[in-house]
């Protein structure tokens, strides 16, 4: 009587002992979020990020796109986690309910005869006139039930953080989604600006070729020096060389973008016409409290916070007593031919037990501060995913802004300079400017052109940047 009474009181005191408690972290980056952007000339009060389908209206590019979402090998492994993740939810809700097993087994019991077992079978008969059997065999059909009655919601904690973790999951499909469509825009986009631009080198390269044939003849005129025909020789090897560079980029860019359609080296079908007249979606920025519904990458942060929560919780619960319920019921018997004789055969137990932590907590401890941590971790986490979307929008937007008055100034410099390269033939009609001077001013047209070209492909790949900055690409 006094064992119970003290066992009673030793359950009382567990569960009256403190848990330890956790940190309580708070918010810092989301509570003084900024109520606009920085230098906020583009927003307006809400954003209007439109599907990707009506984003991109090319129709090359958006059959690249379909191709990229039904076999890139990052989009097919975040399915994956999604479904492991699933899974673990079911794990964890088949945890809150009992376990039922079902079995049957022989077995063979043999007890010495000086024992109490053996001399109390040896004087007891099954029947009249008929010993207990030496060896006793035992024959056991039945069923068997275990369960953790969720007590504390401990149980219930882990299941909270499975579905946290299951729902980050689906948002970081979504973050892979959004980054994968703006990849294979971006490169698509400088694949048609290589290819203008190598139309242009090669049109570099015949000026070049002509200057130094008209230095030649110069010099055999004595009319130049050969410090001139090097000079020319010398820029038409440097408009070689990086004509092979710009194939060499062209390479690179083009497996690149097919490693995003998750197929092998091969040439992708482009029409390098459409570059400059490629249309700029015009992208209203809304408000960066936007961002925490529109980015998945924050939705991403926000769910794990509150997965690590969670498991804060269940690892604090740890320290409190468990309820376990153990139950069997069956049919047993030493002869087969009598496991049918009901309700003789009948067999069932049930048990039930509550333990708690008492000694050498050391390990729940470590488990808690572990799970703690953890939690500020994702805290951290959430908090620079928050700064690090700002930023980009707040830079995207600048660089947007100015890139759009670099080309305007782009534009007119290339257009003067072909203005200049018409007036110059004119001279040179007119004789009163050398071949060389009109070569030299073409040349200087063309440079103009390709940092034209670099210019407008700054502005589409600036253009999708922004787009999913703001949370674009995945719907």
């Amino acid at each position: 009587m006094m064992k119970k009474i003290l066992c009673s009181a030793i359950v009382l005191a567990l569960v009256g002992c403190k848990t330890p408690q956790a940190t309580l972290p708070q918010d810092p980056v989301k509570a003084t979020l900024p109520t606009q952007y920085q230098a906020d000339s583009l927003a307006l009060p809400h954003s209007s990020l439109t599907p990707w389908r009506q984003f991109f209206t090319d129709p090359t590019l958006v059959a690249l796109i379909d191709t990229a979402l039904t076999n890139n090998q990052d989009l097919r492994i975040t399915l994956q986690q999604i479904a492991v993740a699933k899974s673990d939810v079911l794990y964890r809700s088949g945890r809150l309910l009992p376990t039922v097993t079902a079995g049957g087994g022989v077995g063979v019991d043999k007890a010495g005869r000086y024992t109490s077992e053996g001399a109390g079978n040896a004087t007891t008969e099954i029947k009249p006139g008929k010993a207990m059997p030496d060896p006793l065999m035992d024959y056991n059909l039945g069923l068997q039930a275990d369960w953790e009655v969720d007590l504390w919601h401990k149980l219930s904690s882990e299941k909270r953080a499975a579905v946290e973790h299951y729902l980050a999951s689906v948002e970081g499909r979504n973050a892979v989604l959004s980054s994968l469509i703006a990849q294979v825009a971006s490169n698509y986009y400088q694949l048609l600006a290589l290819d203008n631009k190598l139309d242009l080198i090669h049109q570099y390269i015949d000026l070049q070729t002509k200057a130094v044939e008209i230095a030649k003849i110069q010099k055999s005129a004595d009319a130049d020096t050969e410090l001139a025909v090097q000079k020319f020789e010398a820029e038409l090897a440097k408009a070689r060389s990086d004509e092979y560079t710009l194939r060499q980029e062209l390479t690179e860019t083009e497996n690149a973008l097919n490693l995003l359609l998750g197929r092998y080296p091969s040439t992708i079908q482009r029409d390098k016409t459409v570059f400059l007249s490629a249309s700029l979606q015009h992208v209203l920025t809304g408000v960066p409290a936007e961002l925490l519904d529109n980015r998945p990458d924050i939705r991403q942060a926000e769910h794990e916070l509150a997965a690590a929560r969670w498991n804060v919780e269940a690892a604090r619960k740890e320290f409190l007593p468990s309820l376990n319920i153990s139950a069997a019921l069956g049919l047993d018997a030493f002869n087969p031919a009598y496991l049918t004789k009901l309700p003789k055969s009948l067999a069932f137990s049930v048990v039930g037990g509550l333990t708690a932590p008492l000694i050498n907590r050391t390990a729940i401890q470590a488990n808690f501060q572990s799970a703690d941590a953890q939690q500020l971790q994702a805290l951290c986490e959430y908090d620079k995913t928050l700064l690090t979307a700002y930023s980009e929008v707040c830079t995207l937007m600048s660089k947007i802004q100015n890139l759009g008055r670099y080309y305007e100034l782009k534009q007119q410099e290339s257009e003067t300079l072909d203005k200049s390269v018409e007036v110059a033939r004119a001279l040179y009609l007119n004789g009163r400017a050398n071949y060389l001077d009109v070569l030299m001013d073409q040349r200087d047209a063309l440079d103009a052109r390709m940092e034209l070209l670099e210019a407008r492909q700054q502005q589409l790949a600036s253009t999708v940047d922004i787009y999913r900055s703001l949370g674009g690409g995945w719907k």
